[in-house]
């Protein structure tokens, strides 16, 4: 490594100026000494000091060191009614729909009897995530609640948990059909526990744990539709159930308002935006996989033996990066730039023509992607530039125009330089990082 050990470690940090030290107790422990041996000057640990003790003093911990940790502020200020409003909007917003097989969503409101099902049915733990502070499990509303908050008393809510997240026992799959079996449509609440994601904690497979998919064909013999709520912190591989499912809508860890949110999403009551910020693999066997990646000598060509790709499944992923579906459609035509050669003081505009042809109002996230050709050093296949989210109407039409600047098209070339290149380059705008329009620019030197 850089540093031989944890003494040589606090050495080189601080003297970059490096203040803190969290976890190692490199400086704790080898401070001291280092000053004693003038391998760190005082002076450098006044420094750390004053900027420390600066930002402490900005946010009025001299005055009062205990002032963000007081009783009355928290009663005060959280999970007030605001707050929940806030928290249930973003999470509405966070979610993105992956299936509607036959526009079955939004769900009817007439339904006598749902059955929710599955281990993150019930479950008030891990919607609060990982790195949820000290969220309070019982500030949360589960799946289960938030549809019995939701529905009148004319419709039932049914539960079972069917399994454990993590568990080989089918024990539970009995009662689960069961009640699928009385009930008019099934909300299949599957994923991972917020501990399976983030810092230390990754599993070596992306399929979903213990035999949660095993539960989810059991319940599809019952012929009654099946609606997959995802609860996961990161992409997963769910071939099976894109392949089953009627509808699947990807909520991540949602926070206090899950199942609150999730109701009212499924219900029609907000239509689903979101678009995934990464690029969801067919297995395990695919990654790494993302949207912007490196161009190579040999790209897929089914009809060429040598090149780039799989014997057992497409080279393209599940799910592309911003992809994400809606209750409506959308239409993208006249397509244009305002020009097509620019000099590194001018800029281009890329416009766009989104109408609404569904049946429902909408948001869409209007995407775009730009690809540098040729560069002194390999460029991405295409690169996000910028993105805009507008409201449509039912049958209302809108332009979208992107600006396009030299600088946007900088990057680190081959002599180190941040910059960019005379070339040309593709310019591509669409519902997502695949579904694209295109056209091409040229950029010239002075």
């Amino acid at each position: 490594g850089y540093a031989s050990d944890l003494k040589h470690a606090g050495e080189i940090s601080l003297n970059a100026g490096l203040d803190m030290d969290m976890e190692s107790r490199s400086y704790i422990t080898h401070l001291e000494q280092l000053v004693e041996e003038d391998k760190v000057d005082e002076d450098v640990i006044d420094e750390s000091v004053r900027r420390i003790l600066r930002i402490k003093f900005m946010l009025g911990l001299f005055d009062d060191p205990f002032r963000y940790c007081q009783k009355e502020r928290e009663e005060k200020n959280i999970m007030t009614s605001d707050t929940k409003i806030a928290s249930l909007e973003v999470a509405k917003r966070s979610f993105v729909l992956l299936k509607n097989d036959k526009n079955i969503l939004p769900l009817k409101k007439d339904y006598k009897k749902i059955a929710v099902i599955g281990p993150l049915a019930n479950n008030s733990i891990d919607p609060i995530g990982g790195w949820g502070g000290l969220g309070d499990s019982a500030d949360v509303t589960t799946v289960l609640e938030g549809f019995k908050n939701y529905v009148d008393k004319k419709t039932q809510v049914l539960y079972s948990e069917g399994c454990k997240i993590d568990d080989p026992s089918t024990k539970g799959f009995k009662d689960a059909v069961n009640i699928a079996k009385k009930s008019d449509v099934i909300i299949l609440c599957v994923g991972e526990s917020r501990d399976m994601s983030g810092e230390a904690c990754s599993r070596s497979s992306l399929d979903l744990p213990g035999v949660q998919e095993d539960l989810a064909k059991e319940l599809l013999k019952t012929g009654k539709p099946i609606i997959v709520v995802l609860m996961n912190g990161r992409p997963m591989s769910i071939n099976w159930l894109n392949d089953n499912a009627n509808a699947i809508l990807e909520t991540w860890f949602a926070g206090t308002m899950t199942g609150d949110a999730i109701a009212k999403v499924l219900f029609g009551d907000y239509n689903p935006s979101g678009k995934l910020p990464v690029t969801f693999p067919r297995t395990v066997g695919q990654v790494p996989i993302y949207y912007n990646h490196k161009n190579t000598g040999r790209p897929g060509d089914l009809k060429n033996h040598y090149t780039s790709k799989y014997l057992d499944l497409p080279l393209t992923p599940l799910y592309p990066f911003g992809f994400g579906l809606s209750y409506t459609t959308f239409e993208y035509n006249d397509f244009k730039l305002s020009t097509n050669k620019i000099t590194n003081e001018d800029s281009i505009i890329v416009s766009v023509k989104v109408k609404n042809t569904g049946n429902y109002d909408g948001e869409e996230v209007v995407q775009l992607y730009v690809q540098d050709l040729v560069g002194s050093v390999t460029r991405p296949v295409k690169e996000l530039k910028g993105f805009k989210k507008i409201m449509l109407k039912r049958g209302e039409e809108k332009t979208v125009d992107f600006t396009i600047h030299e600088k946007d098209l900088r990057f680190t070339a081959a002599d180190m330089k941040f910059k960019s290149e005379p070339g040309l380059f593709k310019v591509f705008v669409g519902t997502n990082s695949v579904d694209l329009k295109e056209s091409q620019f040229e950029l010239v030197e002075n």
